[in-house]
């Protein structure tokens, strides 16, 4: 049999992040169309991006965990983009 090389696809890069601050995710789902928020089911929010495409699972702990995107540095701006638009919203309460 001939040798046969492995081939290797990044298919979803998962990324965590603290903000170590608190945020308001009732706030942050009435002013961003599209979030999915049902905490009677699962304490996060999902936040979803088009650009990079990725979706960001926020905890109101400041916590995040973004996954979906195909390279490292899309988890950076995807974390980058959320945490802008958050403190521009003042959702972030600083302890």
């Amino acid at each position: 049999m001939p040798r046969v090389e492995a081939s290797i696809n990044i298919e979803n890069v998962v990324g965590t992040a603290k903000l170590n601050q608190r945020i308001d995710l009732n706030a942050v789902v009435k002013g961003n169309p599209g979030v999915e928020y049902r905490p009677e089911q699962f304490p996060g929010l999902v936040f979803r991006l088009k650009r990079p495409k990725t979706a960001t699972l926020i905890f109101n702990s400041g916590k995040m965990v973004c996954t979906g995107a195909t390279k490292e540095e899309d988890v950076y701006k995807a974390v980058a983009k959320l945490h802008k638009k958050l403190e521009e919203k003042e959702l972030i309460y600083y302890e």
